[in-house]
């Protein structure tokens, strides 16, 4: 019987029908018992809706209360040496969380999930993402949001978007190195390369846009507040750019209430390699309390290298050194405006290639010369909103994004002698881009209308020679603009039904100039092109714990120029290309609150004149439309409260594609898969939580991630086999309260195999690359908050 009233406490709601007010004494006579319990009782006789969502705190042990007192006092009293607090969204609604103690961690939980529990605000799980502050069980479509604990990130945020990738099997990258790989989300990929090409995947720190035409910035993690993905193109929302879809960092911004700081290090180990290690450390410092304040963060890591070079007798060849620092400064109630102004900074610099040849020794390769990479990353943004006309709020964003890319490559033997000869790609990028919105509605009927303006420059720079003096050789310049109006609204058109529309028009203009040491040439530019995307979608709640929705989503990128195949002079043109989805969705229960939860949806991507950046037979890249491309897929997750301190997760994603009606050389006639993305991937994780001890307590999780097979490239001699592996990793961590001891092992059963990437354009067509998995590797890292 106390298990079944237990039970009941876990999902912890009171329901009160009246609309009594909370400062209204009423007599109380609640015996001592489980929170969960009392809670509901004092809502009950109050006559308001009292919510313990957390399973472990509704079955703490709570006073109980006896006398006349009004709801908040009787709550008040009710928690007492609980560790918890009451939250009133108004009058009649009241949701029981943790203590949020300013000098300790809000909140531990074991690992990082989607949907958080307990929450980290108050506030219900929204979409922002959206940018119509969307609930995410009525947003019509698949958008994963993961909350970050600060323990959590101190331990992995340093890997960038790797501890993404390797939390969603629905995200994926390519494995080139730190700062120089690509995002992929269901299946929508082009390539492995980077070249002029958009990517795929839109990218946004906040409301401001980070890139454009380049690869992932990979940027630190720490002091995030939450990821946001929505999957599928955004072509309404977002724009070009966002074919498969869009990852939004969402940073925690200035608090103008207290001053504190937090800070971490690490310590790592790689098996066959060497030692690395890592620090941060963030300071929240007002300025003008309630109104002003500012938040810096500080950054530093060096990832082990595990390759070695037996030609030129040196060991981890493959190290890397990243450093960084975030700024934001806060400015509130400026004349109704709240105002972020903020830089990030970040610098990453890899000292050679991780990839081997087959047939060497595990974990060696000899080149003639290092080849190393370098990313230099600037972003500068200011962020302005108000609320306008009652529930409204106006937002405008500006940025510009400072993009420099430099890679070398060994290639000797290229032209056909044993000379050593170099290969540098500088790729210089400018962007600066607006947006302004207003947005509204409320919950049931949510809109937002806005205006966007994007202006791109980059340079690729090419030199091949001698390593000492390698020659310029053709690069091109392309320019890019564009301008776009965008518009969604939904409306409930039953009680269950809610239908959701949405449209950007959008006019792009691009331009292209060829690059060389002896001759400039014209610039050569393409037609204005006009391009409207509409969406459209239903979301339907057959009861309170069952919804399904159905979404048509549009996206599109620009065309642009480069360098055209096999020429030194001569630049050629690809063309825009387009895709569509239909996604098919259903939500049974709710992950924050039931023991058993299923997210789930089926789509099917139509992709026209596929744009890739690719190599030639000579090893030098070259960007192409390479044919028509078709995506089946499902995607899949599972959460289960196997009891109030184990959780177990279980995210899937199967997929099938081919690539048909090739437009160019670059592909032939006959069905191919499309790139490096695998048919599919499962990742179990679980996740547990112990108190040893009154402000003691022990976390841990462990996951199994396994990733499918794929293919480098559509043809020859790209058409090579990656991935078809299985990792596992397992971590804890003691939380002291002001501080955590933890202790992270990856790869724990050393797993080798291929991953999605090339090593050497120049060595390609010999089909032996091979781009191993980092071996196991084991971090001890503390962590402290003053």
């Amino acid at each position: 019987m106390r298990g079944d009233k237990r039970a009941a406490a876990v999902v912890a709601i009171a329901f009160g029908l009246g609309a009594a007010d909370v400062a209204q004494a009423e007599m109380f006579n609640i015996a001592p018992g489980p929170l969960g319990e009392v809670a509901a009782a004092i809502g009950a006789k109050a006559g308001i809706t009292v919510a313990v969502t957390d399973p472990e705190l509704a079955g703490r042990l709570s006073p109980g209360v006896r006398g006349k007192f009004s709801a908040r006092a009787a709550l008040d009293r009710a928690l007492q040496g609980t560790g918890a607090e009451a939250v009133f969204y108004d009058k009649v609604t009241v949701r029981i969380i943790r203590a949020r103690v300013k000098l300790r961690p809000v909140r531990q939980k074991p690992a990082i999930v989607e949907t958080p529990d307990p929450p980290a605000e108050p506030e219900e799980i929204v979409v922002t993402a959206s940018k119509q502050n969307m609930l995410i069980d009525n947003y019509p479509g698949s958008a994963k949001i993961i909350d970050f604990e600060r323990a959590w990130l101190s331990r992995n945020g340093s890997r960038g978007t790797a501890a993404l990738t390797d939390t969603l099997p629905t995200l994926s990258s390519t494995n080139l190195g730190r700062g120089r790989n690509k995002l992929y989300v269901r299946g929508i990929s082009d390539s492995s390369f980077n070249g002029p090409t958009q990517a795929t995947v839109g990218q946004y720190w906040g409301d401001a846009r980070l890139n454009y035409n380049a690869p992932d910035p990979d940027l630190n993690l720490y002091d995030l507040k939450r990821v946001e993905i929505l999957a599928g193109p955004q072509g309404t929302l977002y724009g070009a750019g966002s074919l498969g879809g869009v990852v939004r960092l969402v940073p925690n911004l200035p608090d103008s209430t207290e001053t504190y700081a937090t800070a971490s290090i690490g310590a790592s180990a790689t098996r066959f390699g060497g030692t690395g290690g890592d620090v941060a450390a963030m300071l929240n410092l007002p300025l003008a309390k309630g109104r002003m304040a500012l938040r810096l963060v500080v950054y530093g890591t060096r990832e082990p290298g595990y390759i070695d070079d037996p030609s030129r007798n040196l060991r981890d060849i493959n190290d890397s050194l990243s450093f960084g620092q975030r700024l934001t400064f806060r400015v509130e109630d400026l004349a109704g405006w709240t105002v972020d102004l903020g830089s990030v900074v970040q610098n990453i610099g890899t000292a050679d290639g991780q990839y081997t040849l087959r047939g060497d020794p595990p974990l060696e390769r000899s080149n003639a010369l290092a080849q190393p990479f370098r990313n230099d990353y600037r972003l500068a943004y200011v962020t302005a909103r108000r609320p306008v006309f009652g529930s409204s709020e106006l937002v405008t964003t500006t940025s510009f994004v400072w993009h420099d890319l430099v890679t070398v490559f060994d290639a000797t033997g290229s032209d056909g002698t044993a000379s050593p000869r170099r290969f540098e790609e500088k790729n210089n990028i400018a962007l600066l881009s607006n947006e302004t919105r207003l947005s509204g509605g409320g919950r049931r009927t949510p809109w937002v209308a806005g205006m966007s303006g994007i202006y791109s420059v980059s340079r690729l720079s090419r030199f091949l020679g001698s390593p000492d003096n390698p020659g310029q050789i053709a690069g091109v310049r392309n320019r890019q603009v564009e301008f776009s109006v965008f518009g969604q609204a939904s409306y409930p058109i039953a009680s269950s039904l809610t239908v959701t529309g949405g449209g950007r028009l959008t006019v792009s203009d691009g331009a292209g100039k060829l690059l060389d040491d002896v001759r400039g040439g014209g610039e050569e530019s393409s037609r204005p092109r006009m391009r409207f995307a509409w969406s459209a979608a239903l979301d339907w709640h057959m009861n309170s714990s069952l919804s399904a929705f159905l979404h048509y989503q549009p996206g599109f990128r620009p065309g642009g120029f480069a360098v055209a195949s096999g020429s030194a002079t001569r630049s050629q043109q690809f063309e825009a290309d387009d895709l569509s989805e239909v996604e098919l969705g259903i939500r049974w229960r709710d992950t924050a609150r039931d023991r058993l939860s299923v997210r789930a949806a089926a789509f099917a991507v139509d992709w026209n004149h596929v744009q890739a950046d690719l190599v030639d037979r000579s090893g030098l890249p070259v960007t192409a439309n390479i044919g028509n491309g078709r995506i089946y897929g499902l995607d899949l997750d599972v959460t289960w409260r196997a009891s109030p301190v184990w959780t177990l997760t279980t995210s899937g994603f199967f997929n099938y594609s081919n690539l048909t009606g090739a437009d160019s050389a670059a592909a032939n006639a006959a069905a191919i898969t499309l790139p490096n993305i695998p048919r599919d991937g499962v990742r179990i994780g679980s996740q547990w939580r112990f108190e040893l001890a009154h402000e003691v307590t022990l976390t841990g999780e462990a996951s199994a991630h396994y990733v499918g097979q794929s293919h480098l490239g559509a043809t020859p001699p790209l058409d090579v086999r990656q991935g078809q592996y299985v990792t596992g990793a397992i971590g804890a961590r003691l939380d002291f309260a002001r501080f955590g001891i933890s202790l992270d092992i990856s790869n724990i059963g050393d797993a080798r195999a291929n991953t999605f990437a090339f090593g050497n354009p120049f060595g390609l067509s010999r089909q032996n690359q091979v781009t191993p998995l980092r071996p196991r590797t084991v971090r001890l890292g503390f962590d402290a908050r003053f």
